[in-house]
């Protein structure tokens, strides 16, 4: 059952997190409470499962490992669920209180008490799935318009739950990197609206939107624990998940906050390459990875200034032990809970079991019988089509 993790080869570098500021300043105490505060009185919120998965655990020769499943969040499946509508709010909210000369209410928003002003606001973002649905969503909530731009190997599947939601999709060819510079053209032209999960210079607000949503799901983490965990395992991509999870646990438990550990696809290691260069660098995408979520080859500036401050390991996963670790979690491995977990879900899963079988990496990030490991399970089954290849071993 581990044999593809103790034979994996991870690529991994090593920094020394520095803590000067940005990891606490960049993402405000603030911005997480008016997110909380607005997230948790949206129809259907409730607190994602946080399981405990005492089996792998033992097996591993760790302390306690557990696992925080996104997939039942507001029944779309993954974390972006948070991030993507939360900022659909606060775009439209700033060009709506532009026209009635007030700062628009948010429950009068989701209501419909504006909707004729609206409905005549356009937001448009680029996506490789979760994200776009969230804004999809999010636009829906919020009565306004929304274009939602895919790049070639997006599946048809998920475009068609983006288009269901109201959506118009567009697709783009090349890579996700090419939907993000069309969507900054078709707004400049027409006038419409980003709500993007990736900065770049000049366009930070609705970044900072996305990862304050995202912090809702870090501060349900903390309030799990009695004590702090020693390390958290998180997703790359952009950086914007891996960015809030990163500030909220250095806000709450400041130099007690677990090692930070990015976790990202050899095919697409954005973070893990600027790491190298101690600077944001891109990376070519020459072949997709099956972990459709985390294929960017674009760091978010504003994510990499608070990974660069404290995150003190990057690793590099291959495709090989992906389609095994989504079997192994539905299986209830070692007798623990089985859970359906998509493919980009399972990235920081992966490099724990992977690490922890593996001695010299195990010793590079401090594993041990007191590690307590906590990743984040980032997407539930989101592609049917795709988690039935990988169930049945053709991924």
């Amino acid at each position: 059952m581990f044999t593809p993790f103790t034979t994996a080869i991870l690529n991994h570098h090593a920094t020394t997190p520095s803590f000067d500021g940005p990891v606490t300043q960049t993402l405000n105490c603030t911005d997480f409470d008016s997110a909380e505060k607005e997230i948790s009185n949206w129809d259907g919120y409730a607190e994602t499962p946080l399981f405990d998965l005492p089996g792998l655990a033992r097996n591993l020769g760790i302390r306690d490992l557990r696992y925080k499943h996104e997939g039942p969040r507001f029944g779309l499946g993954s974390f972006k669920a948070l991030g993507g509508a939360y900022a659909v709010l606060r775009t439209v909210q700033r060009e709506l209180s532009k026209s009635i000369g007030k700062l628009a209410d948010p429950a009068d928003m989701r209501c419909g008490l504006y909707a004729e002003q609206t409905k005549t606001i356009t937001v448009i973002s680029a996506t490789d799935g979760n994200h776009g649905r969230s804004v999809a969503w999010g636009a829906v909530q919020f009565h306004t318009n929304c274009r939602i731009y895919i790049h070639a190997e997006v599946s048809e599947h998920r475009a068609d739950v983006m288009r269901k939601l109201g959506a118009e999709v567009i697709r783009v060819d090349g890579d996700y990197d090419a939907t993000v510079a069309q969507t900054r053209a078709d707004a400049e032209k027409h006038g419409w609206l980003i709500v993007s999960d990736t900065s770049w210079p000049g366009y930070t607000q609705p970044p900072l939107d996305v990862m304050a949503g995202y912090g809702v799901m870090a501060r349900e983490i903390v309030q799990s624990y009695a004590t702090p965990p020693t390390h958290v395992f998180l997703q790359g991509g952009v950086g914007g998940l891996a960015a809030a999870v990163t500030a909220v646990f250095h806000q709450e438990w400041g130099l007690d906050a677990p090692r930070v550990v990015i976790v990202e696809p050899e095919l697409a290691s954005c973070l893990f390459a600027s790491a190298k260069a101690n600077r944001a660098a891109n990376v070519e995408i020459s072949e997709e990875t099956i972990m459709a979520g985390l294929s960017c080859g674009e760091p978010s500036e504003l994510a990499w200034l608070v990974l660069a401050d404290a995150a003190h390991d990057f690793v590099t996963i291959p495709e090989s032990i992906v389609g095994p670790m989504v079997r192994m979690l539905v299986d209830g491995a070692c007798g623990d809970a089985p859970i359906e977990a998509g493919e980009s879900g399972v990235a920081g899963l992966c490099a724990v079991v992977a690490a922890a079988k593996q001695p010299a990496l195990r010793r590079k990030l401090r594993l041990d019988a007191n590690s307590s490991i906590v990743v984040i399970g980032s997407e539930g089954v989101t592609d049917p089509n795709v988690y039935a290849k990988i169930i049945a071993g053709e991924i």
